[in-house]
């Protein structure tokens, strides 16, 4: 299981993540990233690692797993 940290400071509310992993991303009513799951099994993880690497802020890091 890998674990999604935020930098919400970094966020500048791009929503990139929101697209590539609706599953797993919002946006808070301040416009930031909001967190609907911390964990990422298998199932979500590519779907993740894109929504990671898709940020612009570099607001995102996925830690752990295989």
């Amino acid at each position: 299981m890998a674990i999604i940290s935020v930098d919400r400071h970094k966020c500048q509310g791009y929503a990139n993540c929101v697209v590539a992993s609706p599953d797993v991303f919002d946006l808070a009513d301040d416009g930031k990233v909001a967190l609907l799951q911390a964990q990422v099994g298998d199932g979500t993880r590519a779907e993740v690692e894109d929504a990671v690497r898709s940020c612009p802020a570099a607001a995102l890091k996925l830690e752990g797993g295989a």
